[in-house]
């Protein structure tokens, strides 16, 4: 009987060990989370590596001081379109003229839907984007995959009207697009491997490595917090 008790009251002691080191493993992990909440912030890619640093604005953004941006670091701006003129077309000249004043340079996403044909998409961005030789390179945004469809759509289709996009766009701006690719999208499609553009790529605080080549644009903070905005932005950083 005392052998018993001996052993059960060591066995209790290991569990509460057990208990407590699994607690402070848990404690740590989330103090780790809230530092890096925290720190995701204000976080930045270092500028020596990064000179050339700026912001993607949503396509209906909440109160935004561009001027503000300027002086937090931004020397550009992308401007998101949706892919329908229902997703803010109104809002979108101000933005453009408001950028423009502040001294920032300026280009525009449109984010590509698989869903419906490239001609009405391109026909919306050339009856919103003006053609000026200072507007940087646009960008074709590739984030929606074609699973929801209410029409199935096949991936050589997607590619196809992808293509048609392009070569739209690239007309009506005169430069050659940037494909903001996400990792998705790529799984799914491939496309850094298949069309010959710049690629730009996403990845919060980690250089993204899953296009399989090299990249012009990177989106390093998904949540950077400013002065500038109501809400967080999208920064980006440029790699020559």
């Amino acid at each position: 009987m005392a052998r018993s008790r001996k052993s059960r009251k060591k066995g209790s002691g290991l569990g509460r060990w057990l208990f407590r080191g699994i607690a402070l493993i848990v404690l740590l992990a989330l103090g780790f989370a809230a530092w890096l909440w925290w720190d995701m912030r204000s976080w930045t890619p270092d500028k020596v590596l990064y000179p050339e640093q700026g912001v993607v604005i949503a396509s209906a953004p909440a109160r935004l001081n561009f001027t503000t941006l300027q002086a937090v670091g931004a020397q550009f701006v992308y401007l998101e379109l949706g892919a329908e003129p229902s997703s803010g077309t109104s809002s979108f000249a101000d933005r453009y003229s408001r950028a423009r004043d502040a001294g920032l340079k300026v280009g525009v996403i449109l984010s590509f839907d698989p869903c419906i044909p490239a001609d009405p998409q391109s026909a919306y961005f050339t009856q919103m984007v003006p053609r000026e030789g200072e507007l940087l390179s646009p960008a074709i945004g590739l984030a929606r995959i074609a699973n929801d469809c209410e029409t199935p759509v096949s991936d050589a289709l997607v590619e196809s009207e992808l293509l048609t996009l392009i070569n739209q766009v690239e007309l009506h701006a005169g430069k050659p697009v940037i494909l903001k690719l996400s990792e998705d999208f790529e799984s799914r499609h491939g496309t850094a491997r298949s069309v010959a553009r710049d690629l730009w790529l996403e990845r919060d605080r980690a250089r993204p490595d899953y296009a399989g080549r090299p990249w012009l644009l990177w989106s390093a903070n998904s949540q950077r917090v400013t002065e500038a905005a109501e809400e967080p932005v999208e920064w980006v950083v440029v790699q020559r």
